[in-house]
């Protein structure tokens, strides 16, 4: 077939549903400047010396990550951080943000002020040093912060060199002072500008666009959710929210306050919410040694996934650390000892791995540590050696006294281990079969596989179609090079409600497994991990109708990859595909719209009077409607699609969303629904 590559332009969108972020992806070809060859001689001239906050503004990913929609969110989190290390030094009892009509942010707290006196050293004021030097600020004097989220000095700094304009106003000592910035340079010195019988700190930046040219738009939903995380790990401080873009009836801003006495108590009860109890009430540590400071919070639920969350300083380590091992060394050692003793396990003739007993866990680990040692630059794994054997022993003695005075408590913990163990010997027969069966049908590639003629994952990728009418209008619109179609048959399994080894039953499910080429194994702990190795596509695609069926069985597809199949989440290798919803049309002319505004402007441009009946308006259904040539040209053309990349941005939240969604519990799902029906929109 003919394929006529139309471009189209690819419109970046910041999209919630449930707390996972889908981004527009586009391709960047522009050679740039640091990338082209050095034409000339390599001498002192070549050398250049970056001086003040000239590096984080030629090099800003090393310092925030990415310039893309995260790294825009993470400049607020950075100056947030330095209001609530304020609150853990027992200075600040309360933290505002504000998101600004044109997209500027204002975090104010009632701290005691960044200090506007002469810096002896540097002859300048403490609140310019702060604004304008790297690696300066009070985090490096124990003095004056024994915890503090980042230790670098680099957080305020660099949001200030990364900033058009910032203004910064401190109430202290009953005076008010500022100063103000332009992409990190003081447009003049700090001065005073009144009286105040206030104290603490207020930041106002707006984002420079020459850094951040994908998007300077705030989402809300991401900063309350944020927001809302901290609240419950710093108990006991107010965190307020404001967004001025959203104004209600009667003109009120849409604001949220956020305020926990109770912490990760109420916190593990709120992820939880979604899920059956195992226990009445949470298990709760709390306690510090040696300068340590352990809050565990810990629930037992008849889910089969293990819910656990941990933080170093307000930080969210997503690949755990020695916190989390410590963690888990206790809950196997005591849980163990009580099994055996109550005679329960040699009853069951089970044998245990370390994940069953954490099946149906939900568990947050937070602790506060003077100096962390994180592993890499990311702080995803904290590294304290110390720490492992702190916090086992906290959990250790706290869960032995709950098992004391909870007996039938822990033997329904025990019952569900023994039930998880059961349960995972079954599955690993499940998955041995599977191979088996790969093994001896060659290459194991599903039946309803179309393959792509390229061996390379890093240029395939496969379509994951709703029903067989679509996947054969797909199989004949593709690039057969590299692009592969798997037609799914109606909607897969909800992997949320089921067992492990019923997962592996479900041919669909299976099917995707053989096509990706990925396979779950068991390491030497008996904790189950995604064997990527042999991954066939780097991009795997969903592509179902644009209706309400189509967003439900897209839905039972992201839980099954969040579920099982996370790694390939976290690495970027799923995307949603955006097919259109409306095709109108006049005469020979045509226009494909993925919303109501684009339609609404098609028919204004195609008409040539208000009642033009010769302006017709197709709405798109379902994929089958489409030929092979419109599929190929809206929804898979590389040049002209628009593809969501599904990312993380909030585990806990995304996890406790999806078990809402798709869980048992009927009650918190019927009042989402009913929360969000006014933003349903459902074809008559």
């Amino acid at each position: 077939m003919n394929k006529k590559r139309t471009v189209k332009k690819v419109v970046y969108k910041h999209i919630t549903s449930p707390q996972i972020y889908y981004l527009c992806t586009m391709k960047n070809n522009e050679e740039t400047e640091d990338l082209k060859p050095n034409k000339g001689n390599y001498d002192a001239g070549n050398i250049t010396a970056l001086e003040g906050l000239e590096a984080v503004r030629k090099r800003p990913a090393m310092y925030i990550g990415t310039t893309d929609v995260k790294g825009l969110h993470h400049l607020v989190w950075e100056v947030i951080d330095n209001s609530i290390d304020e609150h853990l030094a027992g200075h600040c009892t309360e933290v505002s943000t504000i998101i600004h009509t044109d997209n500027s942010i204002t975090v104010r707290d009632n701290g005691r002020g960044i200090p506007v006196d002469m810096h002896k050293k540097l002859k300048k004021s403490a609140l310019e040093v702060v604004m304008t030097v790297l690696h300066a600020g009070g985090k490096f004097d124990k003095d004056s912060y024994k915890v503090s989220g980042g230790l670098h000095g680099v957080g305020v700094s660099c949001v200030n060199a990364l900033s058009i304009h910032l203004r910064a106003e401190v109430h202290l000592n009953g005076k008010v002072y500022e100063q103000e910035y332009k992409q990190g340079k003081p447009l003049y010195d700090v001065r005073e500008i009144g009286k105040s019988d206030k104290r603490g700190t207020i930041i106002n930046f707006k984002p420079d666009p020459e850094i951040f040219v994908e998007t300077l738009e705030y989402n809300y939903n991401t900063l309350a959710a944020r927001i809302k995380e901290l609240s419950y790990l710093n108990k006991g401080l107010k965190m307020v929210i404001t967004d001025e873009r959203q104004v209600d009836e009667k003109g009120n801003f849409k604001t949220e306050t956020f305020h926990s006495e109770g912490g990760l108590l109420e916190y593990v009860e709120y992820l939880d919410e979604s899920r059956t109890r195992l226990i009445e009430k949470p298990i709760y540590v709390i306690t510090k040694q040696e300068n340590v400071e352990v809050e565990v919070a810990i629930l037992y639920n008849t889910s089969y996934s293990e819910h656990l969350y941990s933080f170093v300083n307000n930080i969210f380590t997503s690949e755990g650390g020695t916190h989390v091992s410590g963690f888990r060394r206790a809950l196997g050692r005591v849980l163990g000892k009580f099994g055996e003793q109550s005679g329960m396990l040699t009853k069951a003739k089970v044998t245990l791995s370390a994940e069953d007993y954490r099946e149906g866990l939900t568990a947050i680990v937070s602790v506060k540590v003077q100096e962390p040692q994180f592993k890499g630059q990311t702080k995803s794994e904290l590294g304290n050696s110390e720490v492992l054997g702190i916090v086992s022993r906290a959990v250790d003695d706290a869960l032995s006294t709950y098992i004391e005075e909870n007996a039938g408590s822990a033997r329904r913990i025990i019952e569900k281990i023994i039930l998880a163990a059961t349960a995972r010997q079954a599955a690993r027969k499940a998955r041995e079969m599977v191979q088996r069966k790969n093994a001896l049908t060659g290459s194991g590639l599903p039946g309803k596989l179309a393959d792509c003629s390229s061996k390379d994952p890093a240029e395939s990728e496969i379509f994951l179609v709703e029903g067989d009418s679509a996947g054969g209008t797909a199989k004949q619109g593709r690039d057969r090079h590299f692009q592969a179609i798997l037609p799914l048959r109606g909607k897969i399994l909800n992997v949320e409600k089921a067992m492990e080894h019923k997962i592996y039953e479900n041919e669909e499910i299976k099917n995707i497994f053989t096509a990706l080429g990925v396979s779950i194994t068991e390491n030497n702990e008996g904790t189950r991990v995604l064997n990527i190795e042999k991954l066939r596509y780097h991009k795997t695609v969903i592509m179902c109708d644009a209706d309400i069926d189509g967003s439900h069985i897209t839905t039972l597809i992201l839980t099954f990859f969040f579920r099982y199949m996370k790694p390939l989440i976290e690495n970027g290798n799923i995307y949603i595909a955006a097919p259109p919803l409306y095709m109108v049309k006049k005469g020979k002319q045509f226009r494909y719209c993925w919303n109501d505004d684009e339609r609404r402007e098609a028919i204004a441009n195609y008409s040539s009077h208000e009642n033009d009946n010769s302006v017709k308006t197709q709405r798109y259904k379902g994929l089958g409607e489409m030929n092979a040539e419109q599929l190929w040209e809206t929804t898979m053309d590389p040049t002209s699609r628009i593809l969501r990349q599904v990312t993380i941005d909030d585990a806990g939240e995304a996890d406790r969303i999806f078990s809402m969604l798709m869980g048992e519990e009927v009650p918190p799902r019927r009042a989402f629904i009913e929360a969000n029906a006014k933003y349903a929109k459902v074809d008559a």
